[in-house]
């Protein structure tokens, strides 16, 4: 750990936060999952995870082939954290982007037994019309309780819930960290800001929290909240900006944000100077919310398509939270998936970010998988290393 973090650990402890205190808002929660939350807020103390969207399942050039990760061929290691989505509909065999749900299970558990974490998103059909998540047309009221559609909803609810129960080894629920109705204060997803009210959001995310842990007794979630940076005002009453459509403590674990307009993306309206403040200001704010709520902040979602910037993984991530170390902590940063040459966010065999995402690699304040030891037992959650 270095010295910056040092300090920023003891201001954590000084605020009567313990991390051994920390506790799921599952009561029942898994002894695993209580440890993988307790050591989440271990790892944002000293440094953050690398995870990639889809890693195992398939790259540029390639697919479901086993053992093979594009993260892996380039930094010598799998990532840290596992990203996974089961949209569109969990009546049928596959997701949105045709893993089967089969697959997506195995490589769930492969990831878990490696000392990696995986987390879950949800891409839900809008039950309303039949078609994607981005159709804006208002479902939420339909599907809560009451709702024309609600029994709808409860079965695709129940069939979550029993592939959640399949994430097993023979004697361990896998602890799983679950985004559901994330980028919510963005108008692309059904859920989302001007397609629902702040109240139907709020009950949605409360209903899929309840009924799970509640009625369906899954207890090995960790649950994240996660909007997206892009409608979210910096320069003004940031904190409750970020908190609109929040469910409330009793209902988040991670405190996370989904940020790619201030990572280099070209054309939008701000320099790159600007992009790189607002990316700093962002992880502050997510952070200072989390200390204050006694959570784990996290970059639930980020990423350059393409990867078009060949320093982007020092320059843009890692290098503004080393010189913000004080004031920044967290546990992961996730980037999105590699479908191909164009649309891919890790780098691949040859791609000319590789170099530098071997330095990002190398460097003390991030963690692949070959760091891990056991984040799902207290206090064992990184190896030692003279990285």
């Amino acid at each position: 750990m270095n010295y910056k973090k040092r300090i920023s650990n003891l201001s954590f402890l000084l605020l009567g936060l313990s991390l051994s205190a920390q506790t799921p808002i599952d009561q029942k929660a898994t002894k695993k999952t209580q440890n993988l939350l307790t050591n989440l807020h271990e790892i944002s103390s000293q440094g953050f995870m690398f995870g990639h969207q889809d890693d195992q399942a398939y790259g540029v050039g390639w697919k479901a082939e086993e053992g093979r990760s594009d993260v892996k061929e380039t930094a010598g290691s799998f990532p840290a954290v596992h990203g996974w989505d089961v949209g569109s509909r969990l009546d049928r065999e596959s997701n949105l982007d045709d893993i089967r749900f089969s697959n997506m299970k195995t490589w769930i558990k492969k990831a878990y037994k490696m000392g990696t974490i995986n987390t879950l998103s949800w891409h839900l059909d809008n039950l309303t019309t039949g078609t994607n998540s981005w159709d804006k047309t208002p479902s939420v009221a339909d599907i809560l309780p009451g709702g024309s559609k609600h029994a709808e909803f409860v079965e695709q609810l129940d069939l979550l819930a029993e592939m959640l129960e399949g994430m097993r080894t023979t004697f361990t629920r896998i602890p799983i960290v679950f985004r559901p109705w994330h980028e919510h204060n963005g108008d692309w997803f059904w859920w989302g800001k001007g397609n629902c009210t702040e109240a139907e959001y709020i009950a949605l995310f409360q209903f899929t929290v309840d009924y799970l842990k509640n009625e369906k007794n899954i207890h090995h979630l960790l649950y994240a909240f996660s909007p997206d940076r892009s409608r979210l005002r910096l320069d003004t009453i940031p904190e409750q900006n970020y908190l609109y459509g929040y469910p409330g403590d009793e209902y988040v674990d991670i405190i996370g944000i989904d940020n790619y307009g201030d990572v280099g993306r070209i054309g939008g309206p701000n320099t790159p100077e600007q992009q790189q403040e607002n990316f700093i200001q962002s992880l502050k704010l997510i952070t200072k919310i989390a200390r204050e709520k006694g959570k784990v902040a996290a970059l639930t979602e980020t990423g350059l398509e393409g990867v078009t910037k060949p320093d982007w993984f020092t320059e843009i991530i890692l290098n503004p939270i080393k010189a913000n170390d004080q004031e920044i902590d967290i546990a992961w940063v996730l980037v999105w998936r590699n479908a191909n040459t164009t649309h891919h966010y890790a780098p691949y065999a040859g791609h000319p970010s590789v170099p530098d995402f071997q330095k990002f690699d190398e460097d003390p304040l991030t963690y692949f998988e070959k760091d891990m030891n056991n984040p799902y037992k207290q206090g064992k959650a990184l190896k030692s290393s003279d990285k």
